[in-house]
């Protein structure tokens, strides 16, 4: 059986994060490219700044942000992002465009990234059965491994009970903590940990 209860864990609330928010939001505008899948960083103080925070993925001596990723700091005014074909500005609708045609849930994967950075998380792409982000406490990232997976819906979304079954069989096997991430009517994200009961 699943038990669900609301989460205490990921309750931070985000004021906490203020002056984290306030330290990204301080960098100087980084540039990146648009490409079909993810944005290209290459400056090396840029990707440095980046990566010590948790973003993106090196490549080829660059860092490769995911469309997630880009639309947070896109929003937060630390990026401007031109497209690696026209050499165009690219605005957020138009990446939330890009993602939405990779990924029919980019929306609400993005609500639920950006509560979670609003947070003091850094976020990262979870790793297979649906999961959608792994979650680092503040200060843990790049130290410890992520302690929770994400498993994003949307409210009256039909989940079937098996595959939460499932993702929770395999989230226990790795020795971390599931937590369903809920959007709901008004766009708010409400946490709630899963846990195994044994019946009685």
């Amino acid at each position: 059986m699943i038990a669900l209860g609301e989460s205490e864990t990921l309750g931070r609330s985000k004021r906490e994060s203020d002056a984290n928010t306030g330290q990204e939001a301080a960098l100087k505008k980084i540039k990146a490219l648009l490409r079909e899948k993810d944005a290209l960083v290459s400056h090396s103080e840029d990707i440095e700044g980046l990566s010590s925070r948790g973003y993106g993925v090196a490549e080829n001596e660059k860092l490769a942000l995911t469309l997630c990723e880009t639309l947070f700091l896109l929003s937060k005014g630390i990026v401007e992002v031109r497209d690696e074909k026209t050499g165009e500005d690219v605005g957020f609708q138009d990446i939330l465009k890009r993602f939405q045609s990779l990924d029919e849930n980019a929306w609400v994967k993005y609500l639920i990234y950006r509560d979670l950075r609003s947070r003091g998380y850094v976020a990262r792409e979870g790793f297979g059965l649906g999961m959608d982000f792994r979650i680092y406490e503040r200060g843990e990232y790049g130290k410890e491994t992520a302690k929770y997976l994400v498993f994003g819906i949307q409210e009256g979304q039909p989940v079937p009970v098996e595959t939460l079954a499932q993702a929770l069989k395999h989230v226990h096997g790795l020795k971390k903590k599931l937590v369903l991430a809920v959007i709901n009517r008004r766009g708010e994200v409400v946490y709630y940990s899963l846990s195994q009961m044994a019946p009685k």
